[in-house]
């Protein structure tokens, strides 16, 4: 079994700990997650995992001979050679295999010891395990799957751009075969068919990894154990990554309650100090004071700032008229023959909130520009209800964002009056922090100056909000607060996005683009993809997707539950199975609740363990200590239930 090991590792950039003796442990079959808040060192100490940056101490073991692949964030680009002869490069490993093999071969030879039959034996039973005489197929294979097409495989790789040579490095990675993944953010540049692709991949890769990503329905459905990074401390949280929301939560409540109360012992020892620090009657009480601050000041508690709840609510939605948008015949074509858009007829209806779907290149972005009057080359009609007011938002609009004024007075210069009060909270939700908020515009990256675009179309009174892909440079925290701005919001919502977490919380409506072809579905994307395997399965006919307005009422008619969930069975059979799924689901939800009872437990005794009426007594500490063991045990037992339950219920 490979593995990489690292124990009681520590970091410091200046005076701030990024790492404090962090312990973990990957090895073949790890699925595991990193998380924490932006800024908490998740990249830093993936590249102590890969070996790139030196810790101040602590020690990293790996197995010997194992193989760890590493994809950074951005910043990869390849050139001088086809995709073809990139992706080649992947299996350099083999070769170096193969040629030790051949070396061997000739060494046998003139010497046939045991040693070297049984060297040269368990070299060529590795590569073969490995795949590597199926290269090429399993270059295709990826290749394809994360959306590069046959015509791309001859095609130079400095033509790609800055998404595509990430996806390149990703395809290497996949490619390499290597006992350990470390990804960090590999989604960020996947559309929802290669985040699909990507998502089965783990699910069957034999080896270990440990990913960091923003996208929960992506993590939920690869990863069973979570590991959080926070104040340079490293913390496991066994199941997925919902679950340990859950326990986080808890773990929350209980960390506000202990904050608040440590917030008014300061308090209330400052007051005493300030009072009385000069006067020399109450002098070795002030030191005394002094004391017991200082000893509480060294464990203080911090609020998580990814987990702080933050909430706001666009200003009002102008008042519009029911239809909001007709689209007659439109067409668009790039090159006058093909049409990337063909006679899109559509009504969209106030409050709606539509994602247009579809693959790369389908035109998404396209129709989203059309809509917001950025591209008027296009033929048929567009027609706005009564008294709508567009707005618009793209990765384009960070370029609109310049200027010397720091990003609180540019946003407060255009905010409505009655949201000043809540820019700072704003900005915070949409990882602005602190100082941050002081920064000169001319100064922010692209992702900063997209968010700052994002926030400013938010501040803007507005019925129709086009927005396309507005989670790019959002954390999950992020993400959530928009989405329920959003769904709280009055108007109606035109949007593409590849979060499908993020598509699922939002629409209600879809429309489908595909090679010139477009379908309607009256119903939200988990209707749209029952709707997709129905159909894939032969369980639904072609017929009942015809997408003129006339056809909308089937569109809008629910499947019934035998063609969804047991196809064909009989109908005392289908009860028999969704009883036993709810008894699983029952069971499940019984589970995590008892493991959220069980962390939030654990947690309280470890905050015991810092107390001092506690750790100076030893038989108190001993006591709390063997509780904490007990409920681990108990957490650790529970666990292996849900994990149990969850894989029959599928």
């Amino acid at each position: 079994m490979a593995f990489v090991q690292f124990s009681q590792v520590s970091l410091a950039f200046g005076e701030r700990d990024i790492l404090k003796d962090v312990s973990v442990n990957l090895q073949t079959g790890t699925k595991a997650a990193l998380t924490g808040a932006n800024g908490a060192g998740k990249s830093t100490l993936i590249k102590i995992m890969a070996g790139l940056v030196e810790p101040d101490s602590g020690k990293r073991v790996a197995q010997k001979d194992a193989r760890i692949a590493y994809l950074p964030q951005s910043g990869l680009v390849h050139h001088g050679c086809s995709l073809r002869e990139e992706a080649d490069k992947a299996f350099q490993w083999g070769y170096e295999v193969q040629n030790e093999i051949d070396a061997l071969g000739d060494e046998l030879k003139k010497n046939s010891s045991p040693a070297l039959l049984e060297k040269h034996y368990a070299l060529m039973t590795k590569l073969e395990e490995s795949g590597w005489h199926r290269r090429s197929s399993l270059a295709e294979s990826v290749l394809l799957g994360l959306g590069f097409s046959r015509e791309d495989f001859d095609k130079q790789t400095e033509l790609f751009s800055g998404g595509w040579q990430m996806r390149i490095a990703l395809a290497k990675a996949l490619m390499a075969s290597p006992d350990i993944l470390l990804l960090d953010e590999p989604t960020n540049y996947l559309d929802l068919e290669a985040r699909e692709w990507l998502e089965k991949f783990l699910s069957d890769f034999t080896g270990g990894f440990l990913l960091v990503s923003h996208d929960r329905y992506f993590l939920d459905h690869t990863i069973n154990e979570v590991y959080e990074l926070f104040g340079g401390e490293l913390k496991r949280y066994p199941g997925n990554f919902s679950h340990y929301e859950q326990v986080r939560e808890q773990e929350l409540q209980t960390l506000i309650a202990a904050y608040e109360q440590q917030q008014q012992e300061i308090a209330h020892l400052q007051s005493f100090i300030d009072r009385f620090g000069v006067k020399a009657t109450k002098a070795s009480q002030a030191q005394e004071r002094q004391k017991q601050l200082d000893k509480i000041l060294e464990h203080k508690i911090e609020i998580p700032e990814s987990l702080k709840k933050i909430h706001f609510k666009f200003p009002a939605a102008p008042h519009s008229g029911n239809i909001v948008l007709t689209l007659d015949g439109l067409c668009k074509s790039y090159d006058g023959v093909n049409n990337v858009i063909n006679k899109l007829d559509l009504v969209l209806e106030n409050g709606e909130r539509m994602v247009v779907a579809g693959r790369n290149g389908a035109g998404k972005s396209t129709l989203l520009r059309i809509i917001a009057g950025v591209d008027s080359a296009y033929s048929g009609a567009i027609k706005l209800g009564s008294g709508v007011n567009i707005g618009y938002f793209s990765q384009d609009s960070a370029e609109s964002i310049t200027g010397k004024e720091t990003i609180l007075e540019r946003l407060e210069s255009r905010a409505p009056l009655e949201l000043i009060p809540k820019l700072r909270d704003m900005l915070g939700a949409f990882l602005f922090r602190g100082d941050d908020v002081f920064k000169s515009i001319d100064v922010l990256s692209g992702g900063e100056k997209s968010r700052i675009a994002l926030i400013e179309l938010l501040l803007r009174p507005v019925n129709l909000l086009i927005l396309d892909e507005p989670t790019n440079h959002l954390d999950m925290h992020s993400k959530d607060v928009l989405l329920q701005a959003l769904k709280d919001f009055g108007g109606t919502v035109i949007f593409v996005s590849h979060d499908r977490g993020f598509i699922e919380g939002l629409a209600t409506k879809v429309l489908e683009l595909s090679n010139g072809s477009h379908r309607e579905f009256k119903g939200d994307y988990f209707y749209y993809m029952q709707r997709l395997e129905d159909e894939k399965n032969g369980c639904v006919g072609a017929s009942s997707f015809d997408t003129k307005a006339k056809e909308s009422k089937k569109e809008a008619e629910p499947i019934k539950t035998e063609t969804v969930s047991a196809g064909k069975a009989s109908y005392e059979e289908q009860k028999r199975l969704a009883s036993e799924r709810g008894k699983l689901e029952r069971a499940v939800k019984k589970l995590e609740e008892a493991i959220s009872q069980a962390e939030a437990e654990k947690s309280e005794l470890e905050n015991q363990l810092s107390l001092p009426e506690v750790y100076s007594n030893g038989e108190k500490a001993k006591s709390v200590q063997k509780k904490i063991e007990e409920i681990e045990a108990k957490i650790d037992d529970l666990t292996a239930q849900w994990e149990e339950a969850a894989e029959k219920l599928g």
